[in-house]
């Protein structure tokens, strides 16, 4: 079995594993963090939250959709799975046409959702303050909670 719905499916599993790991990886860099260097992120975040918060706040106001304070946190990990999700679905599809994409087992994927994600999109959106902003501790992190998660995405779609 090695059709296109099939492996987008097993890219789609592949990249929600990679998250769950990015998301315990980053959890413990973070409780190591020194607290100046969590007080000085804080301080760079757009309208005092992160990125996740704040993509959804833009997200509101493209479509006039408001969710409840309820149901906020559901649709919080819902983007953020998402954002896992769909780019572990592409890297299941390009992997083995791209060499490049796929190099390092799944590290080179990671680096590059990294450098996209966390350095470019989330600060040109406006979801994120300037990469300059954040103390080298975040960024460090950052970059170690993405290769966990395309080693991870890699390992789970069975490997190179």
């Amino acid at each position: 079995m090695g059709g296109f719905l099939w492996t987008a499916a097993r890219g789609a599993v592949a990249g929600a594993i990679g998250t769950w790991v990015m998301d315990w990886t980053t959890t413990k860099v973070l409780e190591r963090q020194r607290p100046e260097d969590t007080e000085r992120e804080r301080a760079a975040w757009p309208n005092g939250k992160p990125s996740i918060p704040n993509a959804v706040d833009f997200g509101e106001r493209v479509t006039g959709i408001r969710f409840s304070p309820e149901a906020r946190p559901a649709v919080e990990q819902l983007v953020h799975y998402g954002l896992g999700v769909g780019p572990g679905i592409l890297y299941a599809l390009l992997r083995r046409r791209v060499p490049l994409l796929g190099a390092g087992g799944g590290l080179v994927y990671g680096l590059l959702l990294f450098a996209v994600n966390d350095e470019l999109l989330n600060t040109a959106l406006g979801f994120a303050g300037p990469p300059e902003a954040y103390p080298v501790s975040s960024h460090v992190r950052g970059l170690i909670g993405h290769v966990a998660l395309g080693v991870t995405t890699d390992l789970a779609l069975g490997g190179g």
